[in-house]
């Protein structure tokens, strides 16, 4: 399995490929500054299906480029907040300003993709669980986000969208959420590293190899000191040396590969 978390600058796009080839796609940011965009560098490597999608977040730096993702790779299963209405997530994002065409992309896949998939495409070897709160009981997009765990041979991703400390404890309500948490090896920081996605009591349950962080220039303490103590930190490039914190901002394309039996290894370009 491999897992890549692309530089997109303030935003998120995650590329997973399973052992039998087929794709999850964690959002779809882009990067202005690079010109980095996932609908022109997956069909470049050979990707021609998005098996899976996963929108865990309604924010523009997370679907930015799905307009044009849409015209060029079929996608098959769409995984969101299925509690936020499209027309609700119309009208929330009406308050904050002009509708885009990528949240018009949204709506319009929010309002295509219906149906439960009688059968779904399969991911050999791993094991994929999703939470997110509901709305009413928040009405904002952050606290709405999909989280997501994904399971494979004893390593555990966590990618928790925008989630802010409101929505962390909320679900961690749940036995299965604080669960999952345990099993942990690598932690995608909520909304960026920053500031309001950050919550102490989650690493009651979660102590992690590794604090991977998407983000461009930072912004808040907490990318730079908060998550690193909540991390075992891992041997980097064959030394002695350990890293605890990585970021798109100074790391680049962050890849993660697991081969079944073996451990992981992480790479950066």
């Amino acid at each position: 399995m491999r897992f890549q978390i692309f530089d997109v600058s303030h935003g998120f796009c995650g590329y997973l490929i399973a052992d039998n080839g087929n794709v999850m796609l964690f959002d779809c940011g882009h990067n202005d500054r690079t010109g980095f965009r996932p609908s022109e560098y997956l069909p470049a490597k050979g990707c021609t299906a998005i098996e899976h999608m996963i929108i865990q977040n309604y924010d523009e730096d997370h679907i930015s480029d799905l307009p044009n993702l849409r015209k060029v790779l079929p996608i098959q299963v769409l995984r969101r907040n299925r509690s936020l209405t499209p027309e609700t997530i119309e009208t929330i994002k009406k308050e904050v300003g002009p509708i885009t065409s990528a949240m018009e992309s949204t709506i319009d896949m929010a309002r295509r993709y219906i149906y439960d998939v009688i059968n779904p495409p399969i991911f050999p070897n791993i094991e994929y669980s999703t939470f997110h709160n509901s709305y009413p009981d928040f009405t904002d997009t952050n606290n709405l986000s999909v989280v997501s765990f994904i399971h494979y041979d004893g390593m555990t991703i966590i990618s928790p969208g925008d989630l802010e400390k409101a929505g962390w404890l909320k679900l961690l309500e749940l036995e299965s959420f604080k669960n999952n948490l345990k099993k942990v090896n690598i932690f995608i920081a909520s909304h960026h590293g920053r500031e309001g996605g950050y919550c102490e009591k989650i690493f009651i349950y979660c102590f992690s190899d590794i604090i991977i962080i998407s983000d461009k220039k930072r912004k808040h303490e907490t990318q730079k000191n908060n998550y690193i103590k909540h991390a075992n930190g891992v041997l980097w490039n064959g030394g002695t040396d350990k890293r605890y914190v990585l970021t798109t901002r100074s790391d680049g394309m962050i890849t993660i590969d697991k081969q079944m039996g073996k451990g992981y290894h992480i790479t950066t370009s």
